[in-house]
């Protein structure tokens, strides 16, 4: 399976083929898991938030499921504090979906929930990462990804 460069520190991923399926190991959850465009940009950036971020693997939830209006969603990444407490979401698009509206209010459920700090959209090319202020009730854009 050719998969593109992602606009990403390179990583080097488990790889393996079972009965003609590309797979891929998920460091956080320890197992292979089949390998859509999808999980490559996940994989990617878990290598990138632990390596140069510094979040502990220990520390992040991997499609983790959230309940919002009765429904089960999965949130792609949820990263918690050493407390325990959720502290920010990450949605992974695959690389040829256009980051949109949709894609954030579609984490903005997850976050109606679990009242993280920070939203991080990525479809691997473009990475967008905001803290929300709920006392102002507002939204500020980050330039990059606050350290662990």
């Amino acid at each position: 399976m050719n998969m593109p460069q992602l606009n990403l520190p390179n990583v080097i991923l488990k790889i393996k083929l079972v009965k003609g399926i590309t797979q891929v190991f998920d460091t956080v959850r320890k197992k292979y898991l089949v390998l859509t465009s999808e999980e490559w940009v996940r994989q990617h950036f878990i290598h990138y938030l632990n390596s140069e971020k510094r979040y502990p693997l220990g520390l992040m939830g991997v499609e983790k499921t959230v309940k919002y209006n009765g429904q089960s969603t999965r949130a792609d990444i949820i990263l918690y504090t050493n407390m325990g407490k959720p502290n920010m979401i990450v949605e992974c698009k695959a690389p040829e979906v256009k980051i949109t509206q949709d894609t954030f209010d579609q984490i903005a459920k997850y976050n109606f929930k679990l009242k993280v700090n920070f939203l991080v959209v990525t479809n691997g090319m473009q990475h967008f990462c905001c803290a929300i202020d709920y006392e102002n009730n507002k939204i500020n854009f980050l330039k990059e990804i606050p350290q662990y």
